[in-house]
């Protein structure tokens, strides 16, 4: 038997696709999706240990599953302790579940003077699950609850999440396009199937 249980994440993409292939309404795709991704992070022993590294300036973003039809892509992010993103957005649907450790994610909305927080900041512990959308809430600011240990979260996105152009924000309300690209050179074979 593999040392990676592939066939958890193998069985989340395929549900998901399924249900793409149906094309869904979102609040369909944000409810079943949220029941699968937690079922999936319910457990920890399926990602490989390559794709839980994290760098010493900056949090990683690795790239763990791309349907070939670029509806959706699965990533492990890696943060390094007190490490956070800029306040950005998605543009697509997203869920985000949380593997290891914890994250806390503050929403912002524009405001009369730029841009402002939206409600209180909400922690995601391992298990936990939260949607982001253009739809309901899309733009916010993460952050490793932890500034002595890393965490891992798993966020799955409605499109090459890597390739979407998308924007980071100053509190002004200015922004900046950016790619965000991913850490990762390669990807995990979780289609071997000889070791399971």
């Amino acid at each position: 038997m593999s040392q990676y249980q592939h066939q958890r994440l193998r069985d989340f993409v395929a549900n998901l696709a399924n249900l793409l292939d149906t094309q869904p309404e979102e609040a369909t795709l944000l409810q079943r999706g949220s029941a699968w991704l937690g079922e999936l992070i319910r457990h920890d022993d399926w990602l490989d240990d390559a794709f839980t590294q994290p760098h010493p300036e900056h949090y990683q973003q690795y790239l763990l599953y791309a349907d070939a039809q670029q509806r959706f892509s699965v990533v492990s992010f890696v943060w390094g302790p007190g490490q956070q993103t800029p306040i950005h957005d998605h543009r697509v649907w997203g869920l985000i579940g949380m593997l290891r450790g914890a994250e806390i994610s503050q929403s912002w909305q524009p405001g009369p003077n730029g841009l402002q927080p939206e409600g209180a900041p909400v922690r995601l512990d391992p298990g936990s699950v939260e949607a982001v959308s253009p739809t309901v809430g899309d733009i916010h600011r993460v952050s490793n609850a932890y500034d002595d240990r890393v965490s891992i979260s798993i966020h799955v996105y409605g499109a090459n999440i890597g390739a979407v152009k998308r924007a980071v924000y100053l509190e002004d309300g200015s922004e900046k396009a950016f790619i965000s690209g991913y850490s990762n050179r390669y990807l995990p074979n979780i289609w071997d199937l000889s070791h399971d």
